[in-house]
């Protein structure tokens, strides 16, 4: 059996807070400078173009890409032959704090939802999957409430049409309209339960954009983009870099779905250890 130390556990996670906030994700890059191309109108090119000049000055200075740094949420896959030798909830937690320290990142956390009060780096959310093997894969996505202010949730009746759950999620981006910074990535959920379509939706913005879409994705990238909605909010065809759907068996009465959306500054990095 593998023993990994909380230590090292909590100095992967800070590398992980810093590169995540600072380097932005190669295929959302890839797919801003496609959209880039492809854009006529010249204001909309503008704000791309300052988008992309954004995330590379980032890269280069070690700075944020965007002044709100996020609730960081942490993704665990934890091998089953695989021992922690220490408290990892703790290791996360700390390894969070001090990433978040080096790294000069914004304090975005209230310890009470109700009271607020001073605002810190923890505690972190963090959802652990038991995985085949005797590794563990570590993911940090920092997820800015701009955005995940415009998350929407809704359970269908099992008997719902395909267009009444397009009409939900393409009305959950319309609804955000420039609020939550686009070019938007939209994660999906749909089936588990509640709880889960919203996780679902949630990991599906870990999703590489660019790879193989189900006809869902595609119609729906493509209905959303035609909302005009555009950069920043100000028109052009890029409302939506990519639409990805994470699906999972659900109950026999019910249809759950749930729309996560990420502004252009989807964030995530990940080690494996």
């Amino acid at each position: 059996m593998k023993t990994i130390s909380a230590k090292r556990i909590e100095d992967a996670v800070s590398k992980l807070c810093v590169e995540a906030n600072t380097v932005l994700r190669s295929d959302v890059l890839r797919q801003l400078q496609s959209v880039y191309k492809k854009e006529k109108k010249g204001r909309a090119k503008n704000i791309l173009e300052a988008i992309i000049k954004n995330a590379s000055l980032a890269k280069k200075e070690g700075l944020a890409i965007c002044q709100d740094t996020g609730m960081p949420v942490v993704f665990l896959e934890l091998g089953q032959d695989a021992r922690i030798s220490g408290d990892l909830r703790l290791a996360v937690n700390k390894g969070v704090q001090s990433g978040y320290k080096k790294g000069n990142l914004r304090k975005s956390i209230v310890s009470d939802p109700l009271l607020r009060g001073e605002s810190g780096y923890s505690p972190v959310v963090i959802h652990t999957d038991i995985v085949p093997g005797n590794k563990l894969k570590i993911t940090v996505l920092p997820k800015g409430f701009g955005c995940e202010n415009k998350s929407q949730s809704r359970m269908f009746n099992p008997t719902v049409k395909i267009d009444e759950i397009k009409k939900f999620i393409i009305e959950a981006v319309k609804s955000a309209g420039p609020d939550a910074c686009p070019p938007y990535i939209v994660g999906v959920g749909i089936g588990g339960t509640a709880d889960y379509a919203a996780l679902l939706a949630k990991k599906a913005l870990l999703k590489k954009i660019g790879g193989k879409a189900v006809k869902l994705e595609e119609d729906l990238l493509k209905k959303i983009n035609k909302l005009n909605i555009g950069p920043m909010g100000l028109g052009g065809k890029a409302t939506c870099l990519a639409v990805n759907i994470q699906f999972y068996p659900t109950h026999i009465a019910g249809m759950p779905v749930a729309v996560n959306i990420s502004c252009h500054a989807l964030r995530s990095a990940t080690a494996i250890l």
